[in-house]
């Protein structure tokens, strides 16, 4: 073995994993494998929570998300809290999400925001497969670098990826966004342009287009129809006013296209 390998140290990796099923009813199936937990906050419906007992991701660690809706059945899905990529020692953490809706089914699947620390390096790939009437309701917001510290993500490595299919595997929408050398990529005035946070809001649902106007008046315009059943809403620019533009608009269009209450899940007020 060469030195340089034989000197470096061996350090513990995370492989999480956690895959719920979930019924007209309620919960039908549930297994989760350490860092990954979902908890069930009281009085909330069905709703999920996932938390990440690790407090963070590091180089090296893994998780793996599976999250079943069937026929007819209604859900949300959340985060606990933000999630913390950690500087890497050379590694990339790798992130996967599947959700699966059946017929009719509606998902809102709504994590907080990602951190990315300086030196982080994070693959993630997102995946939803639709059935004839769902409907989705899902966001990202991605932090680059820690704001209370003055922290800017400058070295690392982002993959961040979606893919929507419909109900024959058909691709429907993809999109991606990656950072090779986030210094200069978010620094470029006719890239990200010095942004501190991005966030992508998307509905997939038969009638999605009618929310359109209520979208571009949530995200000051930056909303949009690239095919039909699917509304994008994003935003760019420093992460308070993206946190606010978000939550406003998963609050809004949560009442609007899924008839939900107009509020952030319980555990996005803490």
């Amino acid at each position: 073995m060469p030195r340089d390998l034989a000197d470096r140290p061996n350090h513990q990796r995370a492989h999480g994993a956690l895959r719920l099923s979930i019924g007209p009813q309620g919960l039908r199936g549930l297994y989760h494998r350490t860092p990954l937990r979902a908890l069930f906050p009281e009085g909330a419906g069905m709703e999920v929570a996932i938390a990440n007992v690790g407090g963070g991701l590091a180089g090296g660690d893994v998780t793996e998300t599976e999250v079943t809706l069937e026929a007819g059945a209604r859900a949300t899905v959340t985060g606990a809290a933000a999630e913390k990529l950690y500087r890497s020692l050379g590694e990339e953490a790798r992130v996967s999400a599947r959700l699966h809706l059946g017929a009719g089914a509606a998902l809102e699947w709504l994590p907080q925001e990602t951190i990315l620390f300086e030196g982080a390096r994070l693959r993630r790939r997102t995946e939803a497969y639709l059935a004839p009437g769902s409907s989705l309701l899902a966001c990202e917001m991605l932090v680059f670098g820690r704001r209370a510290r003055g922290e800017r993500f400058t070295r690392g490595f982002l993959l961040d990826a979606w893919r929507l299919r419909g109900p024959d595997g058909r691709l429907l929408w993809a999109d991606a966004l990656r950072l090779d050398d986030p210094g200069a990529e978010l620094a470029r005035a006719h890239g990200l342009a010095g942004a501190e946070a991005s966030a992508l809001l998307l509905l997939a649902a038969p009638d999605a287009a009618r929310h359109r106007e209520l979208a571009r008046d949530l995200a000051g315009g930056a909303a949009s129809v690239p095919r039909a059943g699917l509304l994008l809403l994003r935003w760019l620019g420093a992460a308070g006013e993206v946190r606010a533009g978000l939550r406003g608009a998963v609050a809004a269009l949560r009442h609007a296209a899924l008839g939900r209450p107009a509020t952030l899940p319980r555990l996005w007020t803490c």
